[in-house]
């Protein structure tokens, strides 16, 4: 089939939770069908990686976006009343490609990863939507966080985006989210919705994320290394680790004096950048994450304000770690009781899993081993893109 795939980021390098998954879509579809990608840049770095996702593609138009032009420019989404989200996206240069490239291919679906992509599809497509998570719900939880006038602006986002998703759910073939609870989210925020939904769970590269007895530690010698990894502009992280640091890093290293927290990821925030310290370790960007997790004591993913399956879970469970995480994140991955997965509510759950593991070093090593024959089971990437196949294959 001849496939138009719209995406709101370079899907490669893999290295965020969002890059990772339209990567590995698109890596599913160009497989087994003709390729065109419509996507955007919005990191100069990434420029470097433009050969790699051109050798997938049977066609590409990457459009440059500048994150602080483009916040300047969504603000004309008050005077046109849509969600600022939109004009964020919005590039006639793109607009004119996909136009182009629709009347000279004849394509016989678009795929849509990023509700607000959908912006670009042409009318009378078969159309598949990836909408990964609610996303018009970060902005209603980001509202009480923040003071007037971002509160007020946040809450109009979710107003403003939820009518959009829910307009173009209903052109759809059919809408995907990451897990059964963000379906039923969708569903509970827009009663009445005639829409073809479904789950669509992340994976994870289980050969790529896996232990290597030659691959040498970050660390300094001594010291007990505690992990989060993520993309450290991004609201919920810069949220989790600052609530880390402030209420539950100083009573584990009462208790374990050679502590230290590893904060690992690109374009830390200046609120991250702060915590660094004796305690804290900011990296910033590293060009492999996996010495990180490999060599970790423990991994722990405390977000407040995110929901879903997080890839960075994920990730440090296949390579045998294992992880104390926010229970909403943990649920999303199993119900089961998992020894490599832990649950925790509060400051003082964390501290009592934490404690636990760091503790018991064999113990925690089991339970990363037990974590790792988890997701090599239940999170291969192939067996969960399969399911958009057969929405695929009923445009033929």
């Amino acid at each position: 089939m001849k496939i138009l795939y719209l995406v709101h980021r370079l899907p490669y390098p893999p290295n965020k939770g969002d890059k990772v998954r339209s990567y590995h879509l698109l890596k599913h579809l160009a497989a087994r069908h003709e390729v065109h990608l419509g996507t955007f840049v919005d990191d100069p770095d990434d420029e470097q990686h433009l050969p790699t996702v051109r050798a997938l593609c049977a066609g590409l138009h990457a459009a440059r976006l500048s994150p602080r032009s483009a916040k300047l420019l969504s603000l004309r989404g008050l005077l046109s009343g849509e969600a600022l989200s939109l004009p964020y996206y919005r590039d006639a240069g793109l607009q004119a490609w996909v136009d182009e490239t629709a009347a000279r291919v004849g394509f016989d679906a678009v795929v849509v990863f990023s509700g607000v992509m959908a912006q670009y599809a042409p009318a009378g497509l078969r159309r598949l939507v990836d909408f990964v998570d609610v996303d018009s719900a970060k902005w209603r939880d980001y509202a009480p966080e923040h003071a007037w006038p971002l509160s007020w602006l946040y809450r109009r986002e979710f107003a403003k985006l939820l009518g959009f998703e829910q307009r173009v759910a209903r052109e759809a073939a059919c809408s995907f989210f990451v897990t059964d609870h963000e379906v039923a989210l969708f569903r509970e925020l827009s009663p009445g919705l005639t829409a073809n939904l479904a789950a669509l769970g992340n994976g994870v590269d289980a050969d790529f994320f896996a232990r290597d007895a030659a691959r040498a530690s970050p660390f300094a010698a001594g010291e007990l290394p505690l992990v989060f990894t993520g993309a450290m502009d991004y609201w919920p992280n810069v949220d989790a680790v600052g609530w880390f640091v402030r209420d539950m890093l100083p009573a584990l290293r009462d208790r374990f004096p050679a502590l230290r927290f590893h904060i690992v990821g690109r374009s830390p925030a200046p609120a991250v950048q702060a915590l660094a310290g004796d305690a804290v370790n900011v990296t910033g960007t590293v060009p492999d994450v996996r010495p990180y997790l490999q060599h970790a004591a423990a991994v722990v993913a405390p977000l407040r304000l995110a929901r879903g399956i997080q890839n960075k879970v994920l990730e440090a469970m296949a390579m045998s770690r294992p992880v104390v995480a926010a229970g909403s994140c943990v649920r999303a991955i199993t119900a089961a009781d998992q020894p490599g997965l832990q649950p925790a509510e509060d400051a003082a759950g964390y501290i009592a899993r934490l404690g636990a593991l760091l503790a018991d070093p064999a113990a925690a090593d089991a339970a990363g081993r037990v974590a790792r024959e988890f997701v090599v089971g239940a999170y291969s990437w192939d067996a969960h893109l399969s399911r958009l196949d057969q929405h695929l294959e009923a445009a033929c």
